[in-house]
């Protein structure tokens, strides 16, 4: 498959002009070889996943997280990334989660690039929420400094979130659910926050990547996970 129509199906899902300024997305490393035989689908580029994708043939790799840094070493591989372009759009890494939750029925409309917000329309307790988010991340953590113990409306937000609790609040969210959550940042919210961690939040949108790309071409998952122990 030409590599350039693989990365149409993804651009016309979450257009590259979407993307923040400073994000490096699209190729990272762009090599001659035009036809695609097989990809890899990865998080977050490493010397690991170079090394799996070596050893299982692969002619180019397809990250969320964007390179900054190429080592030498890298170059020999097709390397494209969907980072914040991905994040805004409809159905994008934050809309997996909540599909994934099975509580795309509650979401409603909001005028902010990165959140998304679902209404149960009904009073929901705060710990059936952290059980259900347990089931995709099971090592979460909560604040809850005002001490509530029912939701109504919860903002979302996949990866590095915790910067938008305010405009959560002032959406009327009760809750924010994201990743990478600070200390200071915790300390100051005055809303419920779950941290499912940034690696739970953003590997669900692997197979929607999948899925853009079609059957056309062989597709293999990398073996990945969380830095963090436990």
């Amino acid at each position: 498959m030409n590599k350039y129509e693989i990365t149409e199906k993804i651009e016309n899902f979450a257009p590259v002009e979407t993307a923040e300024p400073w994000d490096c997305v699209g190729f990272g490393v762009e090599t001659q070889r035009v036809d695609i035989s097989k990809i890899m689908l990865c998080l977050t580029v490493t010397n690991d996943i170079i090394k799996q994708a070596n050893e299982q043939n692969c002619d180019m790799i397809v990250s969320h997280h964007p390179l900054f840094y190429v080592p030498r070493e890298w170059k020999n591989i097709d390397i494209y990334s969907a980072h914040t372009n991905l994040d805004k759009a409809n159905g994008g890494t934050t809309d997996t989660i909540i599909t994934t939750l099975d509580l795309d029925k509650f979401r409603i409309n909001i005028e902010h690039e990165f959140l998304r917000m679902i209404d149960f329309g009904r009073e929901f307790e705060l710990s059936t929420l952290k059980e259900k988010l347990k089931t995709i991340s099971p090592n979460l953590r909560y604040v809850n400094n005002k001490k509530v113990s029912k939701l109504q409306k919860i903002a979302f937000c996949a990866g590095r979130g915790s910067e938008f609790i305010n405009e959560a609040k002032e959406l009327g969210a009760d809750c924010l659910v994201t990743g990478d959550l600070k200390f200071h940042t915790a300390l100051d919210s005055e809303i419920a926050v779950f941290d499912i961690g940034h690696f739970d939040s953003e590997i669900l949108i692997l197979p929607k990547i999948k899925e853009l790309i079609g059957n056309d071409v062989e597709i293999v998952f990398a073996q990945e996970k969380s830095p963090f122990l436990v």
